[in-house]
């Protein structure tokens, strides 16, 4: 299955952490529907964070339904050894935390082995050092505006700088690497979210718990494009 073509602007990707496990294949294609550009694919594993969610086969169950691209977030150390298994699960983009992997290249470099895209994950305490010498060849940076390892969190308000320095950072290699934010984004915030120089918005409850996936989604869409054409402007 080809996967459709994301929004060329602002991307949203809800977050299955937040989905109604019991039905997840009819909530994959609800939010697709609805006009999801990805499919966020949160991975735990009860050691690098405090819980425990889903594997790859779980990835493959719901491949079939997924006409968009799977974004797995790998929150899990050692990590290697679970990127072939979500490379074959069907994961059109695998990322990855700095501090689960001895080597951070050659992390990367399994993934893009795939035929894959590769993303780095930044904790909000996380430094941009790790950026340093990996930002050229990833597709990816995505920056968490909670701590990981929960859904339903609040927004961190001084990731917001964070952004900022990652979207100066992505515009100074000309290259095209998406800027994901992850973490309590929802319709209200989203405008500043957009503003700080994201183009991919990750949202769990914000999309799932009221029901109205559409309006949701596109609530967050508009207020986050807003901003960042405010930026660009």
């Amino acid at each position: 299955m080809n996967p459709a073509m994301p929004h060329p602007e602002m991307r949203i990707a809800p977050s299955l952490l937040s989905a109604d496990f019991a039905r997840l294949g009819e909530e994959v294609t609800a939010v697709i529907e609805a006009g999801a550009d990805l499919i966020h694919f949160d991975v735990m594993d009860n050691h690098y964070v405090p819980n425990l969610t889903v594997g790859p086969l779980v990835c493959q169950a719901i491949r079939s339904y997924a006409t968009v691209p799977i974004d797995v977030h790998l929150m899990v150390k050692p990590v290697d050894a679970l990127i072939p298994m979500f490379a074959q699960a069907g994961a059109s983009i695998i990322s990855f935390h700095p501090e689960a992997s001895e080597h951070v290249d050659c992390t990367i470099q399994l993934i893009k082995s795939f035929g894959i895209k590769a993303g780095l994950v930044l904790n909000p305490a996380t430094p941009l050092s790790c950026l340093d010498h990996v930002l050229e060849q990833l597709d990816l940076v995505l920056l968490m505006s909670v701590n990981p390892g929960y859904g339903g969190q609040s927004f961190i308000e001084h990731v917001l700088p964070k952004i900022d320095a990652v979207r100066k950072r992505i515009d100074a290699t000309g290259r095209d690497i998406w800027l994901e934010v992850d973490g309590g984004v929802k319709a209200d915030n989203a405008q500043r979210v957009g503003s700080a120089g994201a183009d991919t918005l990750v949202a769990g409850s914000a999309v799932f718990s009221g029901g109205r996936y559409r309006e949701s989604i596109e609530a967050i869409r508009t207020n986050a494009l807003a901003g960042l054409r405010s930026r660009r402007a």
